[in-house]
């Protein structure tokens, strides 16, 4: 074992260190990856920094590579794509995605990477994981053509959504986010944008990925008679409360939850998802989600402020 790395860890509520990790030596069916890019998940990241991972949901809620205990200190995140240094043939030089943490260098089985296509930049690609995330809800919300559709909250998640979904035939596409700068990001998604107060109604499909209670509520408000709400937010240790009377049951409305953690197409595994995320990738439209990059030996200081609401790529020596 030698000391060859070092990761981030989260050590308290809004506190993090980055520490030196040993790494093993390799197996013959594993590769050793020096990474290049990841990125800060807002959502998950946010709840793991500030302890709010409910203990139901402790084992759950565990990143692949995680290591540590929740709340903490935990060496925490999902979002990483490195180059092969070392490993099978037909790994070896490749860029590949894997589900790892904030980790200069790492060792894990060959089959837990994905190689990035040719035509997707390795800095675009650390948004596989969050467009994996928006073609499973699409899965699940199976959308129809010519579908009215609202996406309500326009952080990475939504704003993956969004991408996605500009590419359906016939469909109406809404991004509705309370921070009027995301209007930007919806023109560069090719899709319309409203504040909350003048989104269109009577939609067919609200995809939700705002995180708050009133994002969820605004979406039942949205739904036309027998539309269906997707949700894709994860409140932690937070209760919601929703108005189920009223008009829930007499338009007969529906809500149902999409989490990534299993494959919603009968027909598909976690592999063919992800490959089809990264194909996906191809299109230079999704750097519109990328909000800006820090260096590796900055992320301390990053996460103890303001998470950003889309993706922040952090760039590795």
């Amino acid at each position: 074992m030698l000391d060859a790395a070092r990761a981030l860890w989260v050590t308290a509520a809004g506190r993090c260190e980055i520490r030196r990790a040993a790494l093993p030596d390799r197996s013959p069916d594993q590769v050793a990856v020096r990474t290049l890019f990841s990125a800060v998940s807002r959502g998950t990241e946010s709840l793991v920094l500030g302890g709010r991972i409910p203990e139901s949901q402790h084992e759950r809620m565990r990143a692949p590579f995680q290591e540590g205990d929740f709340p903490w200190p935990v060496k925490y995140g999902y979002l990483n794509v490195g180059v092969v240094e070392d490993g099978p043939a037909e790994f070896e030089g490749r860029a590949v995605f894997c589900l790892y943490p904030h980790q200069t260098r790492y060792v894990v089985p060959a089959s837990a990477v994905a190689v990035v296509p040719e035509g997707v930049p390795p800095e675009r690609a650390v948004l596989a994981g969050t467009v994996e995330t928006a073609v499973n809800a699409l899965w699940d919300a199976a959308p129809l053509v010519g579908d009215r559709i609202a996406v309500v909250g326009g952080g990475m998640v939504g704003c993956a959504v969004a991408a996605v979904l500009a590419r359906f035939p016939g469909v109406r596409v809404q991004l509705v986010d309370v921070d009027p700068a995301r209007e930007a990001t919806a023109d560069a998604l090719g899709v319309g944008f409203a504040a909350p107060e003048q989104a269109d109604g009577e939609c067919d499909l609200v995809v939700h990925a705002s995180g708050s209670e009133q994002g969820l509520v605004q979406s039942l408000e949205l739904l036309a008679t027998e539309g269906r709400v997707v949700e894709l937010s994860w409140y932690g240790d937070r209760e919601v409360s929703l108005p189920l009377g009223e008009f829930f049951h007499s338009r007969r409305l529906t809500v149902r939850s999409s989490q990534v953690g299993a494959v919603a197409h009968p027909r598909r595994t976690f592999a063919e998802r992800m490959s089809l995320a990264l194909g996906l990738l191809a299109d230079p439209v999704f750097d519109a989600l990328i909000s800006g990059q820090s260096r590796f030996d900055e992320l301390p200081e990053l996460l103890a402020g303001e998470l950003p609401t889309l993706c922040h790529r952090i760039v590795y020596p």
